[in-house]
């Protein structure tokens, strides 16, 4: 690290969703420095200065595997935020005095991604001092990190509509109910159970498997695996029958 040279004018912020079963979730990481004069409490989006030797991507995927301690995991550009005004006096001192460099501005490439989010990745982030939280309680970041934070939030609502996206943040036999707490809390819109399932077993994007869920306490739901042969096909693989719930 020492002998790569920083890029001193572009960042990258990523936005790291994940879902605990009925919450949708962004990983927060606390600001460091030994200044006192600075809000330390202040939560931000895990992010870095690019280095001169690497893409965004690159860059957004180093940022996102020092957060999760995970490679390969699904990562999305979002916008471009060039506001010269998005870093003030004080944050910008603190960027050029934490990261070694001198700059008059700092432009930033969001990034979103997603993760499923298990024990061993609350364990691991609880770690390095991240936190999780639901999107609904997040009302203050550090600079423009809740623009960000917005920003990929619709991003992955029209991701969702579209694609196969929703399922990379459940585990890989899931129950109808999961699927349908995941959409409620990526649209933050309550869904008609019956009209839900009817439409979702209309659709082709599941297949039934023989097996039931386990130590819950209540009745054990069917579990069910995406069907990704249906993901492209006429009339299938998306969740446009979500139009009449979710106005977009």
């Amino acid at each position: 690290m020492s002998n790569v040279q920083t890029n001193s004018a572009i960042s990258v912020d990523c936005v790291i969703f994940g879902f605990d079963g009925t919450a949708l979730k962004v990983l927060l990481v606390r600001r460091k420095t030994a200044d006192p004069l600075y809000h330390d409490s202040w939560l931000k989006l895990p992010g870095a200065m690019i280095r001169e030797n690497e893409t965004l991507p690159e860059a957004a995927a180093r940022v996102l595997e020092g957060s999760t301690g995970l490679k390969g995991l699904y990562l999305k550009q979002t916008s471009i935020f060039s506001d010269p005004e998005r870093v003030n006096a004080d944050e910008l001192n603190w960027i050029c005095e934490y990261h070694g460099i001198h700059t008059d501005r700092v432009v930033t490439v969001g990034y979103y991604a997603l993760v499923k989010l298990d024990r061993n990745m609350t364990d691991y982030t609880s770690r390095q001092g991240a936190v999780w939280m639901n999107v609904d309680d997040i009302h203050h970041l550090i600079m423009d990190h809740m623009d960000i934070l917005s920003d990929a939030l619709t991003v992955l609502q029209k991701e969702v509509l579209l694609s196969s996206t929703a399922f990379q943040l459940l585990p890989k036999k899931f129950t109808v109910r999961q699927l349908q707490n995941l959409l409620e809390a990526v649209f933050g819109i309550e869904i008609d159970n019956r009209n839900f399932r009817k439409k979702l077993f209309s659709s082709g994007i599941l297949i039934e498997t023989d097996e039931m869920e386990r130590n819950v306490n209540h009745k054990p739901a069917r579990l069910y695996t995406l069907n990704k042969s249906a993901f492209g096909k006429k009339g299938y693989g998306n969740f446009r029958m979500l139009s009449e719930f979710v106005n977009l």
